[in-house]
């Protein structure tokens, strides 16, 4: 689709369905990269010529939302996990979950448990792929589902894959929702991370919920730029700790792994 150019004025050039204050919005994200961790906004009204007022309402909101982070030390702005959370949506969109579902499938049938494919939304995870067992004790969460980013597995094991520095948003997203649980869900994640060290795969054992236990493993690509996790798990009645360390965990990992390979033959 062409992209519509911007007009002196801000406005669209003879375009109605142009939304100029989206549009501005999307440019202010764009001026962020690699080298431009942080900007403030008269840079921000340089480098897109909109009115500087109108930045400083842009960035105001967007940082409402989530996709802009205020260093009040340094008066300028940074990208917030809103911008990160659409893009591992949209690589999990893009093809990943077509190319995972059947391995998870046959995990899910052999295991009878559920096997799915996490988003991060804040402090939370959202299903965006979910295959299912028959059983009695299967779990019934569909696509759409949210669970607690700090306790599930798939939450543990996005945040194991990434970079210290990089967690920071989520655990501040954790802290603002449920500050009294912050010491708990905080000393849990160090433990995910050490078993992240030693198996490959992150835990969690009754703590997003008493009566479920899973296990979670990232898909990494990009060199680490994307993370898409996954989880297996079901009823803590049959799943033992022995159980997720000795079998559902390494099973789970072999999935990812053929994933991976089918991703990266495929170059999505």
């Amino acid at each position: 689709m062409r992209r519509a150019a911007l007009g002196k004025d801000g406005s669209a050039d003879k375009d109605r369905n142009f939304v100029t204050a989206l549009a501005r919005g999307l440019e202010i994200l764009r001026c962020f990269g690699p080298s431009d961790e942080y900007l403030g906004n008269a840079e921000l009204a340089k480098r897109t010529s909109i009115p500087r007022p109108t930045v400083s309402r842009m960035t105001a909101t967007l940082t409402q939302l989530g996709y802009l982070r205020y260093a009040e030390n340094l008066e300028k702005y940074r990208l917030g996990p809103g911008v990160l959370d659409l893009g591992y949506r949209y690589l999990a969109s893009e093809g990943v979950r077509d190319i995972a579902r059947p391995f998870m499938q046959e995990l899910s049938d052999a295991t009878d448990c559920l096997v799915a494919i996490g988003a991060p939304d804040g402090a939370s995870m959202t299903y965006i792929q979910v295959c299912q067992g028959s059983g009695p004790l299967v779990l019934r969460l569909t696509v759409g589902s949210r669970v607690a980013i700090g306790t599930s597995a798939v939450g543990r094991a996005f945040l194991a894959a990434l970079p210290p520095k990089e967690r920071e948003p989520y655990y501040e997203a954790i802290r603002a929702q449920n500050p009294d649980a912050w010491p708990d869900i905080q000393r849990g994640l160090e433990r995910a991370f050490k078993e992240y060290e030693q198996y490959g795969f992150v835990t969690s054992d009754g703590e997003w919920n008493r009566d479920v236990s899973a296990v979670g493993v990232p898909l990494i690509l990009d060199n680490g730029g994307q993370v898409v996790p996954f989880n297996c798990g079901g009823s803590s009645l049959r799943l033992s700790r022995r159980i997720l360390i000795e079998n559902l965990g390494p099973r789970l990992k072999e999935v990812v792994e053929q994933v991976r390979q089918m991703v990266q033959g495929r170059d999505i």
